[in-house]
C-alpha cells in the first residue's frame, strides 16, 4: 500500500505565495482594518495602561502636573505592605471571597448543572432563569441587591416582618455582616456561570462511561464522583481559573454598596480609591494594581501552560 508524502516546504511556500497574489488591494485593506482596529483598541485600553501603571508604581505623583512626577523606587510597595492600614484587611477579604466562591458558589453551580442534566421537565426554563444573573452587569447586580437588603424598604426585611422596627437588620451598613451579604449577591451570579460551564461539560462526557459504571454496579454518586467528574478535567481547570480570577477582580458590587469601605475593603476597591477622586495617590494605586496583576497572572499562566501543553 503506497503512502502520499506531504509536499516539500518549498512547494508549500510557493502555494502560499500564489494564494497571497490572489488577494486584491481592497482585500488586503479589509484584512488590515479587521486585524489592526482590534489590536489598536487592545493596545490603547489594555496594554498601554498596564505599562503606564507599572511605571507609575515606582513614582510619586498627585495626578495634576507631569513636572510633579518623582521616582521613588520601591517606596510605594514598602508603604503598602508596612504602613497602609486597609491593605491587609483587603487581602483577608479577597481570600474570604475566594474561599466562599470555591466552597459555596462553585459547588452550587455544579449541583444545579447535575440536576438540570437529568432531563427534567422544563429544564430549559430553569437554565434560563439561573443564567439571567450572568447576563446582568455586576453594578446592576449590586443595585438589585441593595434593593433586597435595604434596612426599611428592602425585600428581605419586609418578608421577615422586621422593616421599620428596631430589629431591622442593616445588611450593608453593618461591617460585621456586609461582606457576607455581598458574597451572597456575588454567588447569585457566579453559580449561574458555573452551571453553564458544567452543563457543557456533562453533555460532552461519553455516555459509554456511565453505562460501563452501571454494569459494574456503581451507584449514581459513585458514577459521578469516580467516572463523570474526573472525565470533565478540562472543564474543572477552567472553573478553577475563573473562580480565582473572579475573587481577585471583585470590585463592582462592593463599590456600588459603599465604595469598598466599612468592612468591604477589597484590593480592587483600594486601587480605584487611590486613582480616582479626592486625595488620589497615583503611585499607591498603581502599585496596588501591579500587585493584583502579578497575583492574577499565576492562575492564568497555569491554565495557558496546560492548554498549550495538551495541544502540543
Amino acid at each position: 500500500m503506497t503512502t502520499i508524502d506531504a509536499p516539500p516546504a518549498r512547494v508549500q511556500r510557493a502555494r502560499g505565495k500564489r494564494r497571497s497574489h490572489l488577494l486584491t488591494a481592497s482585500d488586503k485593506a479589509t484584512l488590515g482594518v479587521m486585524a489592526g482596529v482590534p489590536t489598536l483598541i487592545q493596545f490603547v485600553f489594555i496594554w498601554a495602561p498596564m505599562v503606564l501603571s507599572i511605571i507609575l508604581s515606582f513614582m510619586r505623583w498627585n495626578g495634576l502636573r507631569l513636572s510633579d512626577i518623582k521616582a521613588t523606587g520601591l517606596t510605594n510597595y514598602q508603604f503598602i505592605v508596612q504602613d497602609y492600614p486597609p491593605f491587609w484587611p483587603a487581602v483577608a477579604h479577597n481570600i474570604i471571597w475566594l474561599l466562599f466562591l470555591a466552597c459555596v458558589a462553585t459547588p452550587l453551580g455544579l449541583l444545579l448543572a447535575v440536576l438540570l442534566d437529568q432531563r427534567i421537565r422544563g429544564s430549559r426554563i430553569y437554565q434560563s432563569i439561573f443564567f439571567v444573573p450572568v447576563m446582568l452587569s455586576l453594578p446592576l447586580i449590586g443595585i438589585i441587591w441593595q434593593l433586597m437588603y435595604a434596612r426599611n424598604e428592602g425585600f428581605i426585611n419586609n418578608i421577615a416582618g422586621i422593616a421599620n422596627t428596631p430589629a431591622a437588620i442593616d445588611w450593608f451598613g453593618n461591617p460585621s455582616i456586609n461582606l457576607w451579604a455581598a458574597l451572597v449577591a456575588a454567588t447569585w451570579r457566579h453559580a449561574g456561570y458555573i452551571m453553564v460551564l458544567y452543563l457543557a461539560g456533562l453533555k460532552g462526557v461519553d455516555p459509554s462511561l456511565r453505562e460501563a459504571a452501571a454494569v459494574d454496579g456503581a451507584s449514581a454518586s459513585q458514577t459521578f464522583f469516580r467516572v463523570v467528574f474526573p472525565a470533565m478535567k478540562p472543564i474543572n481547570i477552567v472553573v478553577v481559573v475563573i473562580t480565582v480570577i473572579e475573587a481577585l477582580r471583585a470590585f463592582d458590587i462592593v463599590y456600588i454598596i459603599n465604595g469598598g469601605k466599612n468592612g468591604l475593603e477589597l484590593i480592587g476597591a483600594l486601587v480605584v480609591q487611590n486613582l480616582v477622586g479626592e486625595g488620589q495617590v497615583i503611585g499607591i494605586g498603581s502599585a496596588l494594581a501591579v500587585m493584583l496583576l502579578i497575583v492574577s497572572l499565576v492562575p492564568i499562566t497555569i491554565y495557558l501552560s496546560r492548554v498549550f501543553g495538551r495541544e502540543d
